[in-house]
């Protein structure tokens, strides 16, 4: 009798580890991380045309294939007009399939036409960097800001080597973002480049209330224990030497 209720319960244990050892290998791979897709345009003429351009025609056939796109411009006045524009993919294939499906979309193409033969001879940018990035684990999908945002952060952190790059995420995953949390650094979303002009290097991009707001936050983070002991952590060292930092403005049509 004991040893049938000994091997009834032996069984039990194993049935149990095997099961939740698929539920969690389950739930592991269900996760996925999203693609970010940066754009930085240079421009050189009207403003005001590319802004509308972005705003009737690019922006809604990336939404047709529920990709949103957030545009921003420089914070303050600078003496290149820029526009930074964020694709958000839920993943990889759907960006290949995307950018695909939108250069075949003939509601785009029609809609584009006056623009294309209009800027061919009277360019409004100069050209684009862009940047293709995969969601860090900690923040596998970008978090919304609030709508009282006048003001988000651009950072790009850029790495002496590989290994310093993935060290450098590996500081965000396991303490950092965590830390912007308590200070009040807003995260929206956090990229690691897969493809772009500076590499190895990380993107991220969060947002304030207003100026005076992330000034003092950011103070907070640099007097806090939790950053004195992150930057002296041995691991750490070296791995983001490099780093350009824009403050951003949110353009009326951005969807973010």
């Amino acid at each position: 009798m004991k040893r049938r209720i000994f091997f009834m319960l032996y069984f039990m244990l194993i049935t149990t580890f095997i099961f939740s050892g698929f539920a969690s290998e389950k739930e592991t791979v269900s996760v996925k991380k999203q693609i970010y897709e940066w754009r930085i345009y240079t421009l050189t003429g009207d403003g005001a045309t590319l802004d509308s351009f972005f705003k009737e025609t690019l922006i809604p056939a990336y939404n047709r294939y529920k990709v949103s796109v957030g545009a921003f411009t420089p914070y303050k006045k600078e003496e290149k007009e820029q526009r930074y524009l964020l694709f958000v993919y839920p993943d990889l294939q759907t960006y290949y399939k995307v950018k695909q499906a939108v250069w075949a979309d003939k509601d785009f193409l029609k809609s584009a036409r006056p623009f294309f033969e209009t800027t061919a001879p009277n360019p409004v940018y100069s050209d684009y960097e862009t940047y293709l990035c995969e969601a860090f684990d900690k923040i596998p999908v970008m978090r919304m800001p609030d709508k009282n945002r006048t003001l988000f952060e651009f950072r790009l952190y850029h790495s002496p080597n590989e290994d310093a790059n993935f060290r450098k995420i590996k500081m965000f995953n396991t303490g950092e973002i965590d830390l912007f949390d308590k200070v009040g650094i807003h995260s929206v979303c956090y990229g690691e480049i897969l493809a772009g002009t500076r590499m190895p290097a990380l993107i991220y991009l969060t947002w304030h209330k207003d100026e005076p707001t992330r000034n003092d936050a950011w103070k907070a983070f640099s007097a806090h224990p939790d950053w004195d002991r992150m930057k002296n952590d041995p691991e750490y060292k070296y791995t983001a030497t490099n780093n350009q930092v824009r403050l951003l403005s949110p353009m009326p049509y951005s969807q973010f």
